[in-house]
């Protein structure tokens, strides 16, 4: 390893992502029974099961806990259904003090899911974005939805490479991803392209519903020429909650990669 790939490097070019994919959701479910139960319209925009949700207020006590949700400065989520439930719960606000009110950043019953309404008291910004949902449908215009026409996998993680360069183009820091299995699963393969065998077996592993991943990446690329945009060579550091059960608290692993080049 050469000296540039283990020498310091400016915060201002560097960015935590937590990843997290969305709670258990009805086509979770329904998928013990059906292969692939998105192929069917009712389970394409699925909400959050009960379980779902206690998989939610475990990891939310536990950003409280540790202090991560004060360090976030924006939430970002696919615009599925099931994401934003997860999103909201996971990374909210706490409820009314001292007779402060704030609106709700979830209504009540939202999705018909049967759950209270969630404040947005103290609670970072919320953003949902088109390129980190599940896969794409052929078009995305007025017309009849087609279940067998779907997104490639190397369609996604082209959709994943377009992501990370537009969140180089905004200004947060620490940022909270919420999205999808496959979007996170074929985004994280093509980072570890090449790389150490543990970028492809630890931390590209299928993600358990709920499971936030926190991963630091370097823009090492615009150190030596500040226009490159897009060009990364990452130093990956998972800091892994994994769920130890479906309904328990999970446990901290963390491990640190060294990527090589990629760029677009």
């Amino acid at each position: 390893m050469d000296a540039a790939a283990t020498g310091p490097y400016p915060l201002h070019r560097r960015k935590t992502l937590h990843l997290v994919r969305h709670a258990q959701g009805i086509h979770n479910v329904a998928r013990e029974k059906n292969n692939d139960p998105l192929k069917s319209y009712d389970f394409f925009d699925a909400q959050v099961t009960p379980l779902g949700w206690q998989q939610v207020s475990n990891l939310h006590r536990h950003v409280q806990a540790c202090g991560l949700s004060k360090k976030i400065d924006l939430v970002i989520t696919s615009p599925l259904l099931r994401a934003m439930q997860t999103a909201v719960g996971v990374f909210s606000g706490e409820g009314c003090t001292d007779g402060i009110g704030a609106p709700p950043l979830m209504v009540a019953n939202a999705g018909n899911s049967d759950h209270p309404a969630i404040s947005s008291l103290n609670c970072p910004p919320f953003i949902a974005v088109e390129l980190c949902r599940e896969r794409l449908i052929e078009n995305v215009d007025d017309v009849l939805w087609t279940p067998d026409v779907r997104e490639k996998d190397e369609e996604i993680a082209d959709r994943g490479m377009k992501f990370l360069s537009w969140l180089w183009t905004r200004e947060e820091k620490e940022i909270a991803i919420v999205t999808h299995s496959a979007f996170l699963l074929h985004s994280l393969k093509a980072f570890g392209n090449d790389c150490h065998l543990l970028i492809t077996n630890e931390p590209c592993k299928q993600f358990a519903n709920c499971e936030l991943r926190s991963v630091v990446i370097v823009n090492k690329g615009c150190l030596k020429d500040p226009t490159i945009q897009g060009k990364f060579l990452m130093d990956l550091i998972f800091q892994v909650m994994l769920p130890r059960t479906s309904t328990k608290e999970g446990l901290w692993r963390t491990l640190t990669i060294q990527c090589t080049e990629w760029s677009n």
